[in-house]
């Protein structure tokens, strides 16, 4: 084999091993992404956990009203499926004295929640 072909061939496996790179490197941006969304969604998570945390325990009234407040005024302008709002018709709905709404239920058939004071 001349110099000439011994170039061609070493181009062919340096192209391969440029292709073989540029998938590893799709691979690791696709992973990386996959952990981004799982990091997003777990602060999500966690947020909303504190708010509902907060809402349901929290001493002090005017602190927790506050939040409730604000949430009855920003969730229906966020949420836009109506399944969505199913999930919050607790917190949208107007509060009875004495406490927040925390009793869900599923209706097996369609699939909507209702909440009732436990």
């Amino acid at each position: 084999m001349g110099t000439r072909e011994k170039i061609i061939v070493a181009r062919k496996t340096i192209g391969e091993r440029l292709a073989q790179l540029e998938a590893q490197r799709k691979t690791l941006q696709i992973r990386l992404s996959k952990q981004e969304r799982a990091i997003d969604t777990r602060r999500k998570v966690l947020i909303g956990a504190l708010v509902l945390h907060r809402l349901e325990h929290d001493r002090d009234v005017q602190f927790a009203g506050g939040i409730a407040e604000w949430l009855r005024r920003e969730l229906p302008k966020f949420l836009i499926r109506d399944a969505d709002k199913q999930l919050f018709i607790d917190l949208l709905a107007t509060q009875p004295p004495g406490g927040f709404i925390v009793h869900h239920e599923v209706d097996r058939g369609s699939g909507l929640v209702s909440s009732k004071a436990p």
